[in-house]
């Protein structure tokens, strides 16, 4: 998770021009101990009120949910988002941002598609994912972006009133063996190792979905890290048949969230290969198709392209 916001933000997020907002007050900032006067571990902010949820996510990491009335599946993820929150008692904060009623934020964040998610955490943005995405994902993302927070001295938690944030929080179920060494191996930055317990998951069981899930992201990790942003779209530029070029650009622009761009790179490059070269192109569009999930309407949309192309 680390690599990939590093290789990511260089073009995915600037929140530059959202930092210049009214200092909030001790209470506001969320210190371990205290009250968060705000009374919510699930607030709505604004355009106004950014720098406050900037400044807590120094003690506290923050999850940001941008969504609108229109999104159908922002209407999906964000009741997801939220029981996975109240349950976290506190450790993690969720903010929402209506995108049609704070273009600034929405613009900062880059939003061009939506639901996009991105947290918090010591005033730096972290990407997590766009599209409505299954619970256990969210859950398995949420523990990632917890052990981020950690590393980087986050480990602060809020009391609310009127919340399940006194009581302690219910135990999870221990981790498979090989997703738990897959686990281990992320947070080590072992992202080859991450990748050989996911195959061996899927080996012993084929229908293991949340093995499927975390081997398509440990693979986009391990491919980004490293790669720089401004490099790989001159690369791709230079080259607009060169198969590496456009997968490097494609990747990063889904691990920074512009999810229709990779589409498109990668259809129009599969349009303009010859019959021989096309398989590869079709490989690496299914593994992204993946990540973002089957139901997504831009996962639809371009499998419809991709059919089309096809026959």
């Amino acid at each position: 998770m680390t690599d990939i916001s590093a290789a990511a933000l260089r073009g995915a997020v600037d929140l530059s021009t959202l930092r210049n907002r009214p200092t909030p007050t001790p209470a506001d900032a969320g210190a371990a101990t205290s009250t968060d006067t705000a009374g919510a571990l699930v607030r709505d902010i604004t355009d106004e009120t950014f720098g406050e949820i900037l400044e807590l996510s120094r003690s506290v990491p923050v999850v940001v949910d941008l969504w609108a009335e229109w999104c159908g599946p922002c209407k999906q993820l964000s009741p997801i988002l939220e029981k996975v929150t109240r349950e976290l008692a506190g450790r993690v904060v969720l903010a929402k941002v209506d995108v049609d009623a704070n273009p600034q934020l929405a613009q900062g964040f880059r939003a061009q598609s939506i639901p996009m998610v991105v947290a918090l955490v010591a005033g730096q943005p972290v990407p997590m994912f766009t599209g409505a995405v299954p619970e256990e994902q969210v859950r398995q993302v949420f523990a990632q972006l917890l052990q981020l927070a950690a590393q980087n001295g986050v480990t602060g938690a809020i009391a609310v009133e009127g919340e399940a944030a006194d009581a302690a929080p219910a135990e999870e179920p221990p981790l498979p063996p090989l997703h738990a060494e897959a686990f281990a191996a992320i947070e080590s930055g072992d992202y080859a190792a991450a990748i050989t317990a996911y195959e061996k998951a899927l080996a012993e069981n084929p229908r293991d979905e949340d093995a499927r899930a975390g081997l398509g992201q440990v693979r986009l990790l391990h491919r980004v890290q490293g790669l720089d942003l401004h490099e790989a779209r001159a690369a791709a530029a230079a080259g607009p048949l060169d198969l590496q070029a456009q997968f490097d650009v494609a990747d990063l622009d889904i691990a920074g969230g512009h999810v229709e761009d990779a589409y498109s790179r990668l259809l129009d490059l599969f349009a303009a290969l010859p019959a021989e070269q096309r398989p590869a192109v079709r490989e690496r569009l299914v593994e992204l198709f993946g990540l973002i999930g089957a139901t997504d309407p831009r996962v639809i949309a371009a499998r419809n392209r991709l059919s089309s192309l096809l026959f």
